[in-house]
């Protein structure tokens, strides 16, 4: 296993075909957004490419993935992993692969250091802007390859507001944006857009708020009994878990979305004062992620679940 920069990563790319490109559980729009950009550019190149198909896309992302999946009898040579920092968030179907993955694209610092070649940068806001270096040493950054990127880079700094947003991010949308993609659509189908549904949840959970630490922080609840009566589906939670920043005073908000009975969805988001790092606290629960921004899986009832997390939380904040 080796360190590469993203001029080494397109060097390396260069010498493949038959590539599979491999998302993470539950995508997001920058896992999303990376694979279908390093995907068309690989293609232009005239490479054989395809993303390897991810059941739990949403619609919303499924808009920029779903030219590439791959066929059921693709044999791929080649295997890349983009913006995956742990074996835990591998898909059955990826799974797989894990041992086979010959690149691994990340900026996660939870990373866990698999893959052959691994270009992975901490300071990148998103993975997209990692990715988006690598496809402009692949050839011309076209349309088709920046709007993809664009959806990656926006959506993981949640239209350019959260703190690891960086000027280099903003150099990168830029570059994007020259193209004459329709940034427009993009914002609007990601930031400006909610279903029914989806205020319906938002009014509940937000209603039934339960805060700790001096309301420093906040516990946001999702079971599965909600979900069913209002009919919500995956499309209607798409960042979510941004909520809990947008509460006046808060520093340290869990999200807690039941997946199944005994089984909860931590995503966990803390502010730029340091007080709780979150890679730090989802850890502790076999998760990870970024500073401010970090998931965990946690078993157990819902009131056991919140004593596992106010715990976690408790052994690495700053008073």
């Amino acid at each position: 296993m080796s360190p590469v920069t993203p001029r080494e990563a397109a060097r390396l790319l260069r010498r493949q075909d038959n590539i599979l490109i491999l998302t993470h559980r539950r995508p997001d729009g920058d896992t999303t957004g990376c694979a279908a950009a390093l995907c068309r550019a690989l293609r232009q190149l005239g490479k054989t490419a395809y993303l390897l198909k991810n059941p739990d896309i949403t619609e919303t992302n499924a808009v920029y993935a779903e030219p590439f999946w791959a066929p059921e009898d693709f044999a791929p040579a080649f295997v890349a992993s983009v913006d995956i920092a742990a074996r835990s968030l591998f898909f059955p179907a990826a799974e797989a692969y894990f041992d086979r993955i010959g690149l691994a694209v990340d900026h996660h610092p939870s990373f866990e250091g698999f893959g052959t070649a691994q270009c992975v940068d901490p300071s990148r806001a998103a993975c997209g802007e990692i990715v988006y270096e690598i496809c402009r040493e692949l050839g011309e950054i076209t349309p088709e390859v920046a709007l993809p990127l664009y959806a990656a880079v926006s959506t993981d700094t949640g239209c350019f507001v959260y703190a690891n947003t960086t000027a280099n991010t903003h150099h990168v949308a830029a570059a994007l944006l020259e193209t004459g993609i329709d940034y427009f659509g993009v914002n609007k189908r990601h930031f400006r857009t909610k279903s029914r549904r989806r205020i319906a949840i938002e009014a509940e959970i937000m209603g039934g708020a339960e805060f700790f630490h001096q309301n420093r922080g906040v516990f946001l609840t999702i079971p599965l009994s909600l979900m069913e009566r209002l009919g919500a589906t995956e499309n209607d939670l798409e960042d979510i878990s941004s909520l809990a920043g947008i509460i006046e005073g808060v520093d340290c908000g869990a999200v807690l979305r039941e997946l199944k009975p005994g089984e909860w969805k931590l995503s966990l988001r803390t502010g730029a004062n340091g007080r709780v790092n979150a890679t730090q606290a989802c850890r502790l629960l076999g998760g990870g992620g970024h500073a401010m921004a970090a998931g965990a899986t946690v078993n157990g009832s819902l009131e056991e679940v919140k004593d596992q997390v106010l715990w976690a939380v408790g052994q690495v904040k700053r008073d």
